[in-house]
């Protein structure tokens, strides 16, 4: 699951892809966006008519953020195309058109345009963290992993990089440093799995795991570490729900140690009771 940042309120979910039919070009499919129309105003009494109110236009950058909310990717896309012309050494517009085709699933033209704004800012961190996204989601571990080094790299402050590098170890079954990276990441923001932590408009974020069970278990063990025991039993229970087989093991893993002996976890870990037999 794909989480993106956009500078207007919320973020939204890489699902629901939207595709051209076949011989048509992405950024040629659709129509030329049209702003939103402002409604009439009623009339006013005679009182109001001399207060005069502004409303200023979206830019053509904002709308296209708008669009994006919206999930109009197509329409996102020709305006971040549009702006990207007229500003070709503009990372943000480039990184911004490479999402905008990622949520189409135009995986190698957003690859491209990431890279592109990658070329025109080697400081943009959130290009190199995209790259990471598109190696991750054709299960190239290895190239993502180094995606999102070069991203933390620039950028060590940031929880989101470290969670998506902690999934890339993760796929690629480095379980002690996928460990490593998650607490990382919530020491810099211990809600991190609890919200979009989104920041500005122009970073994915990759949540979508295979090994669903010992993904949770992974997270219950970073919960105990950091001393969050409510966050460690409701990821742990996720964990037992999957089916995760080496769920005992909490009892003797030293990160446990601090938490065993709460009533909650120790029901969790309690072995399911074995069904009467009939007779």
């Amino acid at each position: 699951m794909i989480r993106i940042r956009l500078a207007l309120p919320a973020f939204v979910l890489l699902c629901s892809l939207s595709i051209p039919s076949a011989g048509q070009s992405l950024l040629e499919s659709a129509s030329a966006p049209i702003a939103p129309r402002i409604a009439q105003s009623q009339p006013q009494s005679p009182a109001e008519s001399s207060v005069i109110v502004v409303r200023p236009e979206l830019t053509e950058e904002q709308l296209g953020d708008l669009y994006m909310v919206r999930k109009d990717y197509r329409n996102a896309a020709m305006l971040y195309k549009k702006l990207s012309d007229k500003d070709p050494r503009n990372p943000v517009y480039l990184n911004k058109l490479g999402i905008s085709l990622h949520q189409q699933a135009a995986l190698s033209m957003a690859l491209k345009y990431y890279e592109r704004a990658w070329k025109a800012d080697p400081l943009y961190a959130d290009a190199q963290n995209n790259i990471g996204t598109i190696w991750y989601q054709r299960k190239r571990y290895g190239k993502a992993i180094r995606a999102y080094q070069k991203a933390i790299s620039i950028r060590n402050d940031m929880a989101v990089l470290y969670s998506n590098l902690a999934y890339a170890y993760f796929g690629d079954k480095k379980y002690e440093q996928a460990i490593s990276s998650f607490r990382q990441a919530l020491s810099l923001d211990p809600q991190l799995f609890e919200h979009n932590s989104s920041r500005s408009g122009s970073l994915l974020q990759d949540r979508s795991v295979g090994d669903r069970g010992r993904f949770y278990f992974l997270l219950a063990k970073s919960y105990a570490e950091a001393g969050n025991l409510e966050r460690c039993v409701i990821y742990l229970r996720k964990a037992k729900d999957e089916g995760y087989k080496e769920l005992a093991q909490a009892k003797t893993d030293p990160s446990f140690a601090a938490v065993l002996q709460d009533p909650a976890i120790q029901e969790v870990l309690a072995p399911k009771p074995r069904e009467t037999e009939q007779p």
